[in-house]
């Protein structure tokens, strides 16, 4: 599967979770059946500029806001263990998400109480 069709996948369930809609709730107002919503958040389909206009105006997003991970991915080195942690965080549920960023807190406070 391609890289940046995963990355847009997976921007479009981040911000249709931050808007507290569901799959079916999201395919609804973008006027697609639930199963295709599920299909591009895997990254499964190969989604059209038009339906992406769809979906971008359900989430009330721009459409240039489904590609906000593309930049973000294309600003860190390629060989880049942050690059691998982000990667990892992005297919988490953000409750796990929260929890790694209090732990992260929590150890540089400590590194940095003793260093």
């Amino acid at each position: 599967m391609s890289d940046n069709l995963k990355l847009v996948g997976t921007r479009i369930r981040d911000l249709r979770k931050l808007r507290g809609l569901s799959q079916e709730a999201l395919a609804e107002k973008a006027g697609f059946n639930i199963s295709y919503i599920g299909f591009v958040e895997r990254a499964e389909r190969n989604v059209s500029m038009k339906n992406l206009g769809k979906i971008a105006n359900a989430l009330d997003v721009g459409v240039y806001e489904l590609f906000t991970y593309l930049k973000e991915q294309e600003e860190l080195p390629e060989e880049s263990t942050l690059k691998e942690v982000v990667s990892l965080l992005r297919e988490r549920d953000p409750k796990d998400v929260e929890m790694v960023k209090n732990v992260l807190i929590e150890i540089f406070r400590r590194i940095d109480e003793n260093g």
